[in-house]
């Protein structure tokens, strides 16, 4: 049996987190652009690939750093950090399709500690927003099953092989009536895919940057209750800035 938990990255989110990541389910981090998504997932990759553990990495937006990684180590062994970790970089939904296809096959080998989708929705946006424009109904319904047949698999290697799961996700506000905010009604924060993430992450982590602030939000988890966590970018990972 593997670990139940892998760590942050961060000793302050490892204690938050009480140990860090589970193993055995998808974490899902969500929030708006630049409120720190990436760093924590570069984090977590480079916390495994120095330890000698290999690490999957699919980024579908190119935020991955080879720059930040040596930030983190403080130049230290950087290269022999970058070996473990795979980088998968697809362009479109039907390479991430594909890209999936490859992770399964490396999964299969036994030796990958970690796997990491940042972000898992940006490509699967830009193709569902064509094919509504378009009002291709049935492509819309096709896209869809494609992002419920991703996640299902990474919910099972998650669950059945004990490797961790981390996915990123966007957000985006519904609109307001005028009246609605007269009332002090505020916009609500939805993530992308909806239900279809919410179904299958276990833990759900919400970002925001509140004029400055970096706030981290544990909005479900299976034995930890919500809480909040101020925090702030450093040049070797992450800290607390104070409990909320």
């Amino acid at each position: 049996m593997r670990e139940l938990k892998i760590s942050v990255g961060s000793y302050d989110l490892n204690k938050f987190l009480f140990g860090g990541y589970e193993t055995d389910v998808i974490t899902t981090i969500y929030g708006p652009a630049g409120s720190g998504k990436t760093n924590l997932c570069i984090l977590a990759g480079v916390s495994q690939a120095k330890k000698g553990n290999k690490v999957i990495y699919i980024d579908t937006e190119g935020g991955f750093s080879v720059d930040r990684v040596r930030q983190i180590l403080k130049d230290e062994n950087y290269e022999d950090t970058l070996k473990n970790i795979m980088l998968l970089k697809p362009t479109s939904f039907d390479e991430q399709e594909l890209a999936f296809g490859q992770l399964l096959k490396n999964v299969k080998k036994g030796d990958i500690s970690l796997i990491i989708i940042d972000s898992m929705t940006i490509l699967y946006r830009l193709e569902l927003g064509d094919a509504i424009h378009s009002g291709e109904d049935l492509q819309i319904k096709e896209i869809n099953r494609k992002l419920a047949r991703q996640l299902r698999i990474l919910s099972e290697i998650a669950r059945k092989q004990q490797i961790p799961v981390i996915i990123t996700n966007q957000v985006y506000s519904e609109f307001l009536s005028n009246e609605k905010l007269k009332e002090g009604i505020k916009r609500e924060v939805n993530m992308v895919g909806g239900d279809l993430l919410k179904y299958w992450s276990k833990c759900l982590i919400e970002l925001r940057n509140d004029r400055g602030k970096r706030i981290l939000i544990l909005k479900k988890h299976r034995s930890l209750p919500e809480k909040e966590l101020e925090f702030e970018i450093i040049s070797d990972g992450i800290r607390k800035r104070g409990w909320i």
